[in-house]
């Protein structure tokens, strides 16, 4: 059976988020990317420094490691003739003889050194496991160059309201999968900031012969860079923590009545206390219970009396608003998570005299709760905020 990989065995791994195993790139195994990679690591160091790698116990402990990788491949005829192509200063032919001789003088024992250190100096290039390839090397350098972002006014809004929405619970952010679609106006998690898809230029293909497309990327501290869509996928595989951010789809709202076509899932309910508890009746008008349900509302306050969610009492209905479509406790989350700062203190006994502490009652005025749902509907209430002691909803803090 032949082993040779098809276009479309590559776009089925692509897919799927699979490396091949060999780069289609000039046929080459990832043996021989590895020794590719290590020389690439010796002509940066020519072209930073303008001289080749030296031995001898002075030197950087890295100098010293490419010293003895050079010697190494320039001792490999495979080596040699796998990178002929590769040496644009002549490093494998330059003072041979000479380079050998000062490292016996200098340092006999640069190997052992190294080895003592941790690092592999094995002369079998070939196993050189922990370099990079150049591909991986030149996605970290993009992934660390930032420019200023000279039209930032354009999206800080947009950062500031994705911020507020997230602590309302308008959106939501979920774990990155690895080799995930990326698009533009997406919205991630990468490093603890918070990053967007800008724009996205033309596909092309790389040079390892793989589909690829230019973004702008622009960061929530006011920095931008020009990744490539492989450069940010990769960073976003390597932070665990990533994340990306997702509206929340709350799908046809609120109505009447259900639209045809439309799924009934539940009501929004608010309800008053009818408790004879001091506290309660003194606060009664602005004490409410804000809720979800997938039955009828009437169903399920019949037993309030008995129940320590209703606060051993009964209830009167004074809100209540359809849901179509939307998941009732992701709706009822997000009330609850808006509402989270009025929320009522109060500790109860059931009874069998346990104490319990209702979750789901909140000081907060019909008219405001009213206000809130609007908002809901609008899609806006990402926007602002409950202050408890004014009792109103204003801006969120930016």
């Amino acid at each position: 059976m032949s082993k040779n990989i098809t276009n479309e065995d590559l776009e089925l791994l692509d897919e799927l988020g699979v490396e091949p195993e060999a780069s289609q790139a000039g046929g080459l195994s990832p043996r021989e990317q590895r020794i590719i990679a290590g020389f690439e690591e010796i002509l940066r160091f020519f072209e930073e420094n303008g001289n080749l790698p030296r031995h001898g116990e002075g030197r950087d402990i890295f100098e010293r490691l490419y010293a003895v990788r050079l010697d190494s491949i320039r001792q490999s005829a495979e080596c040699l003739s796998l990178l002929e192509g590769y040496d644009k200063h002549g490093l494998l032919n330059a003072t041979l003889q000479e380079t050998s001789a000062t490292r016996l003088r200098e340092e006999p024992d640069d190997e052992k050194l190294l080895a003592e250190l941790g690092v592999d100096t094995a002369a079998d290039v070939t196993r050189l496991v922990h370099v990079r390839s150049h591909e991986e090397i030149k996605a970290a350098e993009e992934v660390a160059k930032r420019d200023l972002c000279p039209d930032f006014d354009r999206f800080q809004p947009l950062f500031e309201k994705v911020q507020a929405e997230l602590r309302t619970g308008l959106r939501q952010t979920l774990k990155y999968q690895d080799n995930a679609e990326v698009n533009a106006g997406d919205l991630f998690i990468l490093d603890g900031q918070k990053i967007l898809v800008a724009d996205m230029g033309e596909p092309f293909l790389s040079d390892y012969g793989r589909p690829d497309r230019r973004l702008r990327v622009v960061y929530d501290n006011g920095t931008e860079s020009d990744l490539l869509v492989r450069s940010l996928q990769r960073a976003l595989n390597k932070d665990k923590a990533s994340r990306r951010i997702v509206t929340y789809d709350l799908g046809p709202l609120f109505s009447g009545e259900a639209g045809e076509g439309d799924l009934s899932t539940g009501h929004i309910y608010v309800l008053r206390s009818l408790s004879e508890n001091e506290f309660i009746a003194e606060n009664r008008a602005v004490i409410h219970k804000i809720g979800v349900t997938g039955g009828d509302i009437k169903t399920r306050v019949s037993n309030a009396k008995k129940d320590p969610t209703f606060l051993l009492a009964n209830v009167e209905i004074v809100a209540s608003y359809q849901l179509a479509n939307i998941n009732r406790k992701k709706i009822e989350s997000l009330l609850h998570g808006f509402f989270a700062s009025a929320r009522l203190d109060l500790e109860l006994k059931d009874r069998f005299g346990i104490a319990v502490e209702p979750r789901e009652w909140f000081l907060v005025p019909l008219p405001v709760v009213e206000e809130t749902i609007q908002k809901l509907i609008e899609g806006t209430i990402g926007d602002f905020q409950y202050d408890p002691k004014a009792a109103q909803i204003l801006p969120a803090r930016k």
